[in-house]
């Protein structure tokens, strides 16, 4: 079989093994994106292969520059990777993905042991800021004081539960009527 042959039967086996996966993605016939772990874990990276034409003779590129990955440290992607190429290496001449695949999801402790997620971004709050913060935030507690007056009118406008009479906000029909409508004329 050529190069060709062997990439048209490896995808057509990925397409199968991972439909319906959100993990695996197809950017090209040649050209893929897999996702290690779940969304919402510190520790998932997602993993971007490319075949050459030579492919599965010479070795994919991978690469973990997608932006999902921005919070992964320099190092832990080279170990990654060094760890991918060793896998690589191992299965050259073969229809490597899916082995390469499950490899790394079956290892994604190890790989992402030392992982430090990067802080992306900063944000420098100085002790001024803070203290505008937490007064702002004990003037929020406080609740609106009401004079006795208002107090009286709120209690004359209530029955004896404190409970507003039935129909206090209704709109008088008959005042209605008499402002009539456009069909009135």
């Amino acid at each position: 079989m050529t190069a060709n042959e062997d990439q048209e039967m490896e995808l057509e086996a990925l397409r199968s093994i991972y439909e319906g996966d959100e993990c695996f993605k197809e950017i090209s016939p040649v050209s893929f994106q897999f996702r290690i772990g779940d969304l919402e874990d510190t520790k998932a990276f997602l993993l971007d292969v490319t075949w050459p034409e030579t492919y599965p003779e010479t070795s994919p590129q991978m690469t973990l520059d997608a932006f999902f990955n921005n919070r992964i440290s320099g190092e832990t992607k080279q170990l990654i990777l060094s760890k991918l190429e060793e896998q690589v290496e191992a299965n050259l001449g073969t229809a490597m993905m899916y082995t390469l695949f499950e490899w790394a999801k079956e290892n994604q402790e190890a790989l992402m042991e030392n992982h430090k997620p990067v802080a992306t971004s900063v944000t420098l709050i100085s002790s001024s800021d803070s203290t505008s913060v937490t007064s702002t935030a004990k003037k929020k507690e406080r609740k609106e004081q009401l004079t006795k007056s208002q107090k009286r009118k709120m209690i004359s406008r209530t029955d004896h539960k404190g409970e507003l009479p039935r129909g206090w906000n209704w709109v008088d029909v008959i005042k209605l009527s008499k402002t009539g409508g456009k069909d009135d004329e």
